[in-house]
């Protein structure tokens, strides 16, 4: 099993200084709209990587790739965030997806804290574990918060009522979707006291390519401007961050390139995320900034 030991090391920091080197209905209509934005999400996606072919990821695997050690098949045992950023992950693809958003404006603004998270469609995404998020918020009144799903999904709470939430073995199952389409294979290590599952990586290809793409981002195709940004590069910088994974993507950058992109990701995710979210022009990307708002709290 993909897992770390269940004690907080408290949390690391992203980037570090390199040494040397209103709930919508869901009528047909709903549906064909939610069809639409899943589309110009894909459509998004093949001009990103300029290969309409290429294997297509969830967000979630795409993290659990980046934190997988790639020989030895398992997260950092010292990396206590990638749970939480792996359920994050869920909330912003639903939204991709075009299944959620957040509480629309009123007239005494809100922060991205306080908005709740809003059913937009309940259509089957196809993905288990996002059509089990999808139906605990479809079924939760009141709406809660993007802070308060990401723990209710982790099972941080202390309300036994709510322990229901939590998404079971979430880092198995998406180490056997990677099995499944090729990128990952499975194998067993022995660490004294215990047996564990592992997934080493197979497709080096494909993790070099979505570590090219994540590099791009703050690289080749920076704009200065994170909200021009496409929606899934914006959200996978965001989410690697939150993962802890970010700094460790940056790693095979020559040195002043990772000084670069090390800069230009202090900037944009330890900027004022309230100003730039008002910059979004579709409700995913409020989501992304609402996720970074809540990813950033601890």
């Amino acid at each position: 099993m993909v897992l770390s030991p269940g004690f907080k090391s408290g949390r690391m920091t992203t980037l570090t200084k390199r040494s040397r080197r209103t709930e919508a209905p869901t009528s047909t209509e709903s549906r064909g709209h939610e069809e639409e934005e899943e589309q110009k999400s894909r459509a998004t996606d093949e001009e990103e990587d300029g290969d309409s072919k290429t294997l297509r990821l969830t967000l979630m695997e795409e993290i659990l790739l980046l934190g997988l050690k790639d020989k030895e098949g398992y997260t950092s045992f010292w990396n206590d965030c990638i749970s939480s950023g792996l359920r994050a992950a869920m909330l912003v693809e639903l939204a991709l997806r075009g299944r959620i958003q957040l509480q629309p404006q009123s007239m005494r603004r809100k922060k991205l804290s306080e908005r709740s998270v809003m059913l937009k469609s309940d259509a089957p995404t196809g993905d288990v574990l996002l059509d089990e998020t999808l139906k605990h918020i479809k079924n939760t009144e009141p709406a809660e918060t993007v802070a308060s799903w990401i723990d209710l999904l982790t099972g941080e709470t202390w309300n036994p009522l709510k322990m229901y939430f939590q998404l079971p073995q979430v880092r198995e199952r998406l180490a056997k979707s990677l099995v499944e389409k090729g990128v990952l294979t499975t194998g067993k290590q022995n660490f004294v006291l215990f047996d564990m599952t592992t997934h080493p990586l197979v497709n080096e290809k494909e993790k070099e390519r979505l570590l090219q793409r994540l590099q791009a981002s703050l690289l080749d195709r920076w704009t200065n401007e994170p909200h021009r940004l496409p929606r899934r590069a914006l959200a996978l910088l965001v989410l690697a961050h939150g993962s802890d994974v970010l700094e460790r993507s940056l790693t095979s950058l020559p040195d002043d390139r990772y000084e670069i992109a090390s800069r230009r990701a202090k900037d944009m995710l330890e900027g004022d995320i309230e100003q730039q979210s008002a910059k979004a022009t579709t409700p995913a990307e409020e989501v992304i900034w609402a996720v970074l708002a809540a990813l950033n709290r601890a």
